[in-house]
């Protein structure tokens, strides 16, 4: 059964710092790139973050750059992703993902962790 489960988040203050973690299990993880992805109330969900299978390629959204990071390790089948500097914008349900490149499709999906930055 495949499953891939977000953990991390909560409330924090503005200039705060949370670190998700997203585990998986259930299909060969290190064949995958996972993604971060979030979606505020009223808004369409959006890409955070990505980082390859291999972990030699990362991608980061305009709005985090300079305070996400995102990090793997296939030995643990997890990827981590470490906010700082969180602020009121960054509100949202984030949901990890896993993406298969030879269809280009985000296969598999968890379930979503609420991270709420507010003073």
């Amino acid at each position: 059964q495949v499953q891939l489960v977000e953990s991390g988040g909560g409330l924090v203050q503005p200039g705060g710092s949370l670190r998700l973690s997203c585990g998986a299990s259930g299909f060969i993880f290190d064949h995958y790139a996972i993604g971060w992805f979030r979606q505020a109330p009223g808004k369409e969900r959006e890409g955070v973050s990505c980082i390859s299978s291999s972990d030699d390629n990362t991608y980061y959204a305009d709005p985090v750059k300079g305070r996400f990071t995102i990090s793997r390790d296939n030995a643990k089948n997890t990827v981590y992703l470490q906010m700082n500097s969180l602020k009121p914008d960054d509100t949202a349900v984030y949901y990890c993902a896993a993406h298969d490149s030879e269809r280009d499709s985000w296969d598999y999906w968890g379930q979503g962790t609420q991270v709420t930055v507010s003073s």
